[in-house]
């Protein structure tokens, strides 16, 4: 398998053709899922689930994700979400950047994010957060109109 420009560094996990994998799964560099998963998947790193692979999973949450194969589930891809011709993905997704080729078959909601600021959400109530987030987007309505 060569080396793909979008890996993070660090080490590169493939879960084989013939692995099948159900449960939570958190790792942080860089994961190719060519086998059946099903459960969670937790990373700041990148995903790819190939053309091979069957997923399905109650989240996926990873910095890249680059879909090729089938994906059942909700999907946040905090930078960047690519579904290749002929995957397959049902689910809702959210992605700063997302590419969708040519020949996918995808039924589910898009959300776009944009940076968000850094706050710890579990110290704070969530009333105190929506109200973090709402200041946070006037302080960028602001800034524009300027």
């Amino acid at each position: 398998m060569a080396k793909n420009e979008r890996y993070v560094p660090g080490n590169l996990t493939v879960l084989g053709e013939e692995t099948e994998f159900d449960g939570v799964l958190e790792y942080s560099d860089n994961l190719v899922v060519t086998g059946k998963f099903s459960g969670t998947i937790k990373s700041n790193g990148y995903l790819e689930i190939s053309q091979s692979a069957d997923c399905k999973v109650d989240s996926i949450t990873a910095s890249t994700v680059i879909i090729s194969g089938n994906v059942s589930g909700n999907i946040n891809a905090r930078e960047t979400l690519e579904m290749n011709s002929g995957s397959h993905v049902t689910g809702d997704i959210s992605t700063k950047k997302l590419c969708i080729a040519d020949d996918v078959e995808f039924h589910g909601a898009v959300s776009m994010l944009e940076d968000v600021p850094e706050i710890d959400i579990f110290s704070m109530e969530p009333a105190e957060y929506k109200q973090q987030m709402k200041n946070a987007g006037k302080a960028d309505n602001d800034s524009e109109l300027l």
